[in-house]
């Protein structure tokens, strides 16, 4: 008996009506497949890390990769991108003439990625993927950093940036601000935006508020 032809199995497939526990057995598989590359590709890195700073893998969008270099522009020097992802960010960012440029990611898969990704681009050998733990890197030499991180994270990750970055730093967030600081300039909208900010600003006190004009000190 001859095999069906992959054009009669499509046409199978899609005239058959699934029944509920054929709907059963296609929710199960996908659920399996979601959680075989969960558990391949995002959990390695995750299992050393404490729940609460642990950040799902979202890859950047080249909108918002296109965003956070605008907030770059004029900018140059070394480049840290934390948690770095697939490496899209510290590429372009070598390509636009920032050097060294490193990304920190934990999960080795993505390291390896990072890797692929730098030598199909011909740029192998120019830009780091380092696997290392963001939050026991050292920034204190880092001038420019990038950081795409979900926002249950920032608070934290905000204390670090002020405690070791150097005073001439520029820190951009892509995809959620620091709602802590108040930004020196923003770009894009929606889920593409990207906001910058100057570390020595963040640092500044606030202005101490006067009394209104007019009003007696007792």
């Amino acid at each position: 008996m001859d095999s069906d032809t992959p054009e009669e199995v499509m046409e199978e497939f899609k005239e058959r009506r699934f029944g509920g526990w054929g709907v059963l057995q296609l929710t199960a598989g996908t659920g399996l497949a979601v959680y075989a590359m969960w558990a391949g590709l995002l959990m390695p890195g995750f299992r050393r890390v404490p729940l609460r700073l642990q950040v799902p893998y979202l890859p950047a969008s080249r909108k918002q990769v296109h965003n956070v270099m605008t907030l770059l522009k004029g900018r140059s020097g070394g480049i840290a991108d934390l948690g770095s992802g697939d490496g899209r960010i510290v590429l372009e960012a070598h390509r636009q003439g920032f050097h060294p440029a490193v990304g920190y990611e934990l999960n080795p898969w993505l390291v390896r990625l990072s890797y692929f990704h730098a030598w199909r681009r011909g740029h192998f050998g120019k830009v780091s993927y380092l696997r290392e733990d963001l939050w026991k890197v050292s920034l204190v030499d880092c001038k420019n950093v990038t950081v795409f991180l979900a926002p249950s994270v920032l608070p934290l990750l905000q204390k670090k940036l002020l405690a070791e970055l150097p005073e001439d730093a520029l820190v951009v967030a892509g995809r959620f601000p620091f709602t802590d600081w108040t930004p020196c300039k923003v770009e894009g909208e929606g889920v593409d935006r990207a906001w910058a900010y100057y570390i020595q600003a963040q640092r500044q006190p606030a202005a101490p508020s006067h009394p209104a004009e007019g009003k007696l000190n007792s």
